[in-house]
This record gives C-alpha cells, structure tokens and sequence, in this order.
C-alpha cells in the first residue's frame, strides 16, 4: 500500500502545473486514472481531482505511481496529508476543510494581518581617522606626538 508521507508540497505542486498543462482529460488519460467524484483538491481557484494528484505527486517523490485504488483506499488520511502541507481539500457533499494549521497553539489565535515595519535607519560605520606620521622617518606617531626614533 502507498505511503503518502513522503509527498511534499512541492511534489504536489509538481502535479497540479502538469494537470495544467495536459488539461483534465490528458492528464487522467495519460496516467489512467478515472474522474473521481468526491474529494478534490483546490489550489489558486481551480479544483483538481485528488487522487490522480495525490498519485502523480506520489510519482514525484518515489518514482513509482500510486494506483487508483490504493488512494482512493486511504483518502481520509491522503486528505489529510494535504492539509498539513497547506492544500485545501473538498470532501464528498461539497464541503470544503482549509489547510491545518502546524500547531493547535496557532490556531486558536485570530488571523495575523501583515504590516510593513518602519525601517530603521543603518548605522553607517564611520572610517577611522588617518595615524598621525612622523614628517622625517614616515612612522606612525605615539599618543604624544612626538617620535620615539628621531628624538
């Protein structure tokens, strides 16, 4: 049975710009997955169907295609793979879960609006002045001022 752990966001991005590319029909056509009425994965606005996704993602991690029946057979815990790794899923009847959050501490806090902070200005660094030089052997000065070898 596959193993769905292993498929990452990216892997499951992966998927979605090639379902893209090839269109529904292509893209269930040329893996040999069926329509799958029920669960569906919603990503930018566009509904995807989740296990030929999920399948081809699974594909991208491991190399080996998940078939049909092995996602369908575990697409409570497929979904909810996907949700951890941010993804909105719908399940059958139309209803729509948003991605989990990683930690129950998040989620009991309101959404946070994203503000631009002030930028506070740089410390440049200023040069160091330039060691006083003896006129006569071109040594650098002493705190007195007065050279140790031509006194």
């Amino acid at each position: 049975m596959a193993t769905f752990s292993g498929v990452t966001r990216q892997h499951v991005l992966q998927a979605i710009a090639e379902y893209d590319s090839r269109g529904r029909d292509g893209f269930l056509g040329v893996y040999g997955y069926a329509p799958t009425p029920g669960y569906a994965i919603v990503h930018e606005g566009s509904s995807y169907d989740l296990p030929a996704v999920l399948g081809v993602a699974h594909r991208f991690a491991t190399g080996r295609l998940a078939p049909s029946d092995e996602v369908v057979g575990s697409i409570g815990s497929a979904a909810s793979i996907l949700r951890k790794r941010g993804f909105e899923v719908t399940e059958p009847g139309g209803a729509s879960a948003p991605a989990a959050r990683s930690s129950s501490r998040t989620a009991t806090r309101a959404p946070r609006t994203t503000t631009p902070r002030a930028s506070t200005p740089r410390r440049t660094a200023t040069p160091e002045p330039a060691p006083a030089i003896c006129p006569t052997c071109s040594m650098t000065l002493p705190a007195t001022g007065v050279c140790d070898y031509c006194t």
